[in-house]
C-alpha cells in the first residue's frame, strides 16, 4: 500500500489528524516536523532561531527523503514542506497526497499563540491575519498538487478522517 501523505497550510490539522487515521488504518505514524525536532534535539523555533530557515529546509529535505520511502505510513509534513519540488516528487512517487485547507479565521484561531509557529511569527509585524492571508495566497498553487483535498474548517477530526477513509476506499486505494 502507498503512504498517504497530509499536507495543507499550518493549524490545519496534519498532525493531529494523521496520528488518528494512521491509527484507522493501521498504518504507521510520521510527523516530519517532530522527527526533525527529535534529531535536532531541539524544538524548530529553536532551530529557526540558531540556525536559521535553510538549515531547517535542508533537514526537512533530508527527512522526506528517508520517510518517503516507507510504506503503509501516513505522513504529516510540516507547512512549508511543498515549497520544495524536490519534496513534492518524492511524496508523490510513493503516497497519495491530501490536502488538508481551513480558512483564515479557522487557521488564525489554531495557530494564535506566538513563538510556535517560526514562519507565521516571523511574517507577522503584528498584523497575524495580513501574514496568514498572504501565506496562504504564495502557497495555494503548492496545495493544489494534492491529489484530494479536504476542508478542515468546520470539521471535527473524525469527520476529516471519514471524509478521507470514504475517497480512499472510493478510489481503491
Amino acid at each position: 500500500m502507498k503512504n498517504i501523505v497530509l499536507i495543507g497550510f499550518m493549524g490545519t490539522g496534519k498532525s493531529s489528524t494523521g496520528r488518528a487515521l494512521a491509527n484507522k488504518l493501521g498504518y504507521a505514524f510520521i510527523d516530519i516536523d517532530q522527527k526533525i525536532e527529535e534529531e535536532q534535539g531541539m524544538s524548530i523555533p529553536k532551530i529557526f532561531e540558531l540556525h536559521g530557515e535553510s538549515f531547517f529546509r535542508d533537514c526537512e529535505k533530508q527527512m522526506v527523503k528517508r520517510v518517503a520511502e516507507r510504506r503503509n505510513t501516513v505522513i504529516a509534513t510540516g507547512g512549508g514542506t511543498v515549497k520544495d519540488p524536490e519534496n513534492m516528487e518524492e511524496l508523490r512517487k510513493h503516497g497519495f497526497v491530501v490536502c488538508l485547507s481551513a480558512n483564515v479565521e479557522t487557521v488564525l484561531e489554531r495557530t494564535r499563540r506566538r513563538g510556535t509557529r517560526p514562519v507565521l511569527d516571523g511574517k507577522d509585524d503584528g498584523d497575524r491575519r495580513k501574514a496568514v492571508e498572504s501565506l496562504m495566497e504564495e502557497r495555494k498553487g503548492l496545495y493544489d498538487q494534492a491529489d484530494y483535498t479536504v476542508d478542515t474548517s468546520n470539521l471535527s477530526p473524525l469527520q476529516v478522517i471519514d471524509d478521507i477513509v470514504q475517497h480512499l476506499r472510493a478510489r481503491g486505494i
